[in-house]
């Protein structure tokens, strides 16, 4: 702009241009100049202008009104700033505007109809702005119109039947509005139509059966995110210029037609429909598409996955040598993965996990240079994992969990250092040790191995990753201690080595790792003194039982005090003396004791020790602590006794007082039996005794009774099935559907570890939604083994074989039907009770429901329904939670995960509560799947590709609401300068929004579902709408100290403007004083800020930095 001066005449400055024989300017052309501020009104003084082009700059403001008088003017771009506002209605006088771009803008109201009679106009593009109603009919008349672009806007209504007439029209762009209805059928007339895209609308219907005969020159067709149902039209097979087709997002059914001839197909998007069902139950004409291998030249991106696509993937697909992208996830795909997929070098996003795919893994997949993704989780595919991977050099993420691998884990794929996402290896077979080659994996994030058999120790070269966020090492034969090298891992978020066979002391560098929120050592041999600083201070996110070695640590862990060792300095013969001395006073002191009591009828209780138990407890110490058994501590009742709560005076502990009723027939041997099963088990989802008490009571009478820990939220029946006026409607309690699946899944644990892990397996024989208890986080509690079994043992004095001579063992409705008919008893009994619980916990119906008469049961009530009308015996209180959370009506309900998991669900409850016990599934089976199922509902992430190419995004809107999606929204999300909204409600994203959010400085709107995290809204300049409701939010709103001291005009208003006073800025100083003296001499290594500033000193609700 350095020309614009006095010395150099108007006509010759920079973007300027003038008629020849007036010398008055009729073209100012200044677009991506870097020009901000408002448009000048003088604007309308240019009377021969024809063309203003001020695209790609910074204006901000209104349009004047004075651009109306520029009568002249044919080209009008304005796109690619900050312009707000409406559309100016005396544009309307600009009669020869045949171009009028004003996309990428802040412009509000409504597409004003007076548009419709700029008879001139060919180009109208509105697109991405906050524009509103609906698409005037008017702008039928437009009939020179060529391109009419209004994308990513608000925009309501139908399509008017009127644009039918835009018979020059060549591009209709209206995606990612609220736009309903049914597209006119006329509209598919529009012969000269190229770009044609009404993607996520709210659009129903059916598409147009001649749809490409009509449209012979379609190059781009999106109708993707609507609600269209029925058939992919046949006639799309001739539409040979196709370059992209987006069918994803909505509910087509039935049979693709053959795509063969579409030769210059580039994108194929068919993802999350119904494709393979339908009417005519056809498929792809039951396998994969194999005429994609037709589009050997062009296909770059292929997208069929959430469909019930069966069949193999084809041979073929090796010709598809442009590939870039392969989706085919979540289908019912089978057969082997072809070899000759090796030959898509140019292959970067291979997902096929959710499938039914067997075989090996092709070694050839070691040719792909450019992949980044893999994903291959949830299939049958078994053999070795290639060590040809380790080519993959470009690789990110491997996910390969639940499958049938086997062999050692090769070196070669540790070897990968740009391994920088996800490596999955988890729930297979693989053997051998970790290779020391994890050393190499020093970008990566998270690491896998769970559930397989590795053994051996643990490499020290593992502290080498540096930077893990979550390491899952748990079910594996790992021994040895915890290396001293993993200290290096100080960013772990996440560690779980569970379940091996590792030994020594805890290491204390555990203590300093500061990010860590999840610490799982149980079920080790570990040895020595927990800790009790840093995440050990923390029993809900520590877990160290199973660990029969170690002691201390806090209360609420609930181990064993360590016991000091005797001086060294006392003599041997000292101690044997003293030994022999009190030995001798206690025998004395018993043969007193016990003479006094025979003579004497009142005996006090006493307590029976329960194997690990540290907790002494009289008659007189339950009466008190249970205000003498009083029925407002009482808890329930069963046929051998009833539960109280108490408090115990000492400690303050709430427990739990099973008191036997001996009167019972059976109360006797329940007891003994229950003493029998516990005093060797100890697991997390069984509730732990904490005591046994037998004696007798203030008259004499016998006394038997049970300690236990208190469970805060009482039963599973109490949940499930509430008693209509015992809580106000300001309590009434209900379980979601997640809460559900996470019960179903500790219950499953518990039995796997009853049945499959104790010395001797152990029956519970009365499993039911009473004897399920829920503590305060809602962790399930098997209780009750008041009919507990051993299997195998002669240790009681009846036989664990038999179970005639104590009748039905269990209760009605949930005893299996062998049991009724005297058969030996066996875990496949818990398996069907454990059936019967899981259908009622998701019906919402007991097995004993009226309804279930003339030989009807809940097991054959559910399973009649399946899968066509599985809502209607869903209960309703999760069926209305699922349109809660953005479902408008039952029929959305009918194609998401959240009904594949439902009916999932459904199908393991039928299996376990078969007739017959031989056709019942091992409860082994039972956990594994349902935490397949529970993975496949945690799944969904920010979209792995968004995570990839986030750089290179330049996408302005990034919708992502009611999706379920889990996990973080990356740092990455700062790189998206240019994005305006972003939907991201109603989900189950965790964790802090991302400080580097404030980069995007274009963002006018904003709804999340998040924790709160400080200092992040402050360069969100363009911000006009922030939705944060419904969330767990913590702390204040964000300001910094800058806020304070500088605040912007305009953002308070004067009745809450915001001053420090003195004393608030003395004590702000000082707290920064003290942060800095932290860094500088109290840290493991001096750490220097530097970039102390007042915008980077962030003050809480109490004014605290």
């Amino acid at each position: 702009m350095e020309s614009w001066n006095s010395s150099i005449h108007f006509c010759q400055w920079h973007g300027v241009t003038c008629g020849h024989k007036h010398q008055r300017v009729n073209k100012l052309k200044l677009q991506f100049l870097k020009l901000s501020g408002s448009l000048s009104p003088f604007i309308g003084n240019l009377s021969f202008l024809k063309e203003l082009n001020l695209s790609g700059n910074s204006f901000y403001n209104q349009i004047p009104q004075e651009v109306g008088h520029l009568r002249r003017l044919e080209i009008l771009d304005l796109s690619s700033n900050s312009i707000s506002g409406e559309i100016p209605p005396n544009l309307s006088s600009c009669s020869k505007l045949k171009i009028v771009r004003m996309g990428s803008n802040q412009l509000t109201g409504e597409i004003p109809s007076f548009l419709g009679f700029l008879s001139n106009l060919k180009v109208l593009s509105f697109y991405n702005n906050g524009l509103r109603g609906s698409i005037p009919p008017s702008l039928g008349n437009l009939s020179s119109l060529e391109k009419l672009a209004l994308s990513y806007n608000a925009l309501d209504g139908i399509i008017p039947e009127t644009l039918a007439q835009l018979t020059n029209l060549s591009s209709f762009l209206a995606a990612a509005n609220a736009i309903s209805g049914t597209v006119p059928v006329a509209m598919f007339n529009l012969s000269n139509i190229r770009f044609f895209d009404i993607g996520v609308n709210k659009i129903q219907g059916t598409l147009y059966t001649d749809l490409a005969i009509t449209m012979p020159y379609v190059e781009f067709f999106s109708v993707r995110g609507n609600k269209i149902s029925g058939q992919i039209p046949i006639s799309i097979t001739n539409a040979s210029n196709l370059h992209v087709l987006q069918f994803n997002d909505n509910r087509l059914s039935g049979k693709v037609p053959s795509l063969e001839k579409l030769d210059k197909l580039s994108t194929l998007q068919l993802a999350v429909n119904d494709l393979g069902h339908g009417r005519e139950v056809t498929n792809f004409g039951g396998v994969f598409p194999k005429c994609v291998s037709n589009f050997s030249n062009t296909l770059l991106r292929l997208q069929i996955d959430e469909n019930k696509i069966m069949g193999r993937i084809p041979d073929g697909i090796g010709n598809l040598v442009n590939l870039e992208v392969l989706f085919a996830s979540e289908n019912q795909m089978s057969g082997l993965i072809p070899f000759e997929i090796g030959r898509l070098q140019k292959l970067n996003k291979f997902f096929a996990h959710i499938n039914f795919l067997s075989g090996t893994i092709p070694h050839s997949i070691g040719n792909l240079s450019a992949l980044t993704i893999i994903g291959l989780d949830f299939n049958n595919l078994q053999g070795n994992i290639p060590p040809s991977i380790g080519k993959c050099q470009s690789l990110l993420e491997l996910t390969v969990s639940y499958n049938n691998l086997s062999g050692p884990i090769p070196p070669q794929l540790l070897g990968v250092s740009s391994m920088s996402i996800i490596l999955d290896l988890s729930s297979n077979h693989l053997t051998g040790e970790l290779p020391v080659a994890v050393e190499n994996l020093k970008n990566l994030g998270q690491l896998y191995v769970s559930q397989n058999r590795l053994s051996g120790l643990l490499p020290k070269t593992l502290g080498s990753c540096v930077s893990l966020e979550k390491l899952y090492l748990d079910g594996n034969l790992f021994e040895g201690p915890i290396p001293s090298s993993l200290s290096s891992l100080r960013g772990l978020e996440a560690l779980d080595v569970s379940n091996n066979n590792l030994s020594g002391e805890i290491p204390e560098f555990l203590v300093r790792f500061g990010a860590l929120r999840y610490l799982n050592l149980s079920f080790n041999n570990f040895e020595g003194v927990i800790p009790s600083g840093g995440i050990f201070k923390n029993a809900s996110a520590t877990f160290v039982e199973g660990n029969n070695k170690l002691c201390g640590g806090i209360p609420e862990l609930h181990m064993l005090r360590c016991n000091l060792k005797t001086s060294s300095s006392i003599s041997l013969r000292l101690k044997v003396a003293i030994i022999v001395v009190t030995l001798g006073v206690t025998l004395a002191f018993s043969c007193f004791l016990i003479l006094w009591i025979g003579k004497k009828k009142e005996k006090p209780a006493t307590t029976t020790s329960v194997e690990n138990s540290v907790l002494q407890l009289s008659y007189q110490s339950i009466v008190r602590a249970t205000d003498g058994f009083s029925t407002q501590n009482l808890v329930g009742s069963g046929s051998f006794g009833s539960v109280y709560k108490g408090v115990l005076e000492a400690s303050g502990a709430v427990i739990a007082v099973k008191v036997l009723n001996l009167l019972n027939r059976g109360a006797s041997r329940s007891f003994l039996a229950e003493c029998e099963a516990l005093k060797n088990i100890r697991h997390r989802n069984l509730v732990k005794v904490l005591t046994a008490i037998s004696g007798v009571d203030y008259q004499g009478n016998d006394f038997k009774a049970l300690v236990y820990e208190f469970m805060e939220n009482g039963s599973l029946e109490d949940w499930l099935h509430p008693l209509i006026g015992m809580n106000g409607p300001e309590t009434v309690r209900n379980l979601n559907f997640f809460q559900r699946v996470s019960v179903a899944i500790d219950v499953a644990h518990a039995l796997q570890y009853l049945h499959h892990h104790c010395e001797e397996p152990i029956i519970h024989c009365d499993l039911k939604p009473s004897n399920i208890l829920l503590d305060e986080e809602m962790v399930g509690h098997i209780s009750d083994f008041g009919l507990a079994k051993i299997l195998s043992t002669d240790r009681l004095n009846y036989s664990a074989n038999k179970s005639s001579s104590l009748g039905l063992r269990g209760t009605i409705g949930y005893a299996p039907p062998e049991y009724g008919m005297g058969s030996e008893l066996s875990t496949k009994g818990d398996v069907y009770s454990y059936g019967i619980v899981l259908l009622e916990m998701f019906t919402g119906k007991r097995p004993i429901d009226e309804r279930f008469r003339e030989g009807l049961s809940l097991h054959n009530f559910v399973k009649a329904a399946l899968p066509e009308r599985i809502i209607e015996i869903t209960d309703p209180i999760l069926v209305q939670e699922r349109v809660r959370r953005g479902t408008p009506n039952v029929s959305n309900f009918r194609n998401d995960r959240y009904l594949q998991c439902l009916n999932s669900l459904f199908e393991i409850g039928l299996a376990c509560s078969a007739e017959s016990p031989i056709e019942r599934i091992d409860m082994s089976d039972v956990a594994t799947k349902l935490c397949s199922i529970k993975d496949k509902l945690h799944s969904t992430r920010l979209p792995r590709e968004v995570l990839i190419d986030i750089i290179s995004l330049c996408a302005t809107i990034f919708p992502t609401p009611f999706y379920e999606i889990m996990g973080r929204i990356p740092d990455g999300i700062g790189n998206l300068v240019n994005l305006e909204v972003l939907f991201a409600s109603e989900n189950q994203l965790l964790g802090p929004i991302p400080f580097d959010i404030g980069r995007l400085q274009k963002l006018n709107k904003f709804y999340r579902s998040l924790i709160f995290s400080p200092g992040l809204f402050r360069n969100l300049s363009a911000l006009t709408k922030v939705g944060l409701d419904f969330n767990y939010l913590q702390g204040s709103i964000p300001s910094s100290l800058e806020d304070w001291l500088h605040p912007l005009i305009g953002m308070n208003e004067p009745e809450t403007a915001r001053n420090l006073n003195f004393f608030q800025r003395v004590s702000v100083a000082i707290d920064v004083s003290h942060a800095l003296e932290y860094l500088h001499h109290h840290c493991e290594e001096p750490i220097i800020h530097c970039d102390l500033k007042p915008s980077n000193i962030l003050l809480d609700e109490e004014m605290v930095d």
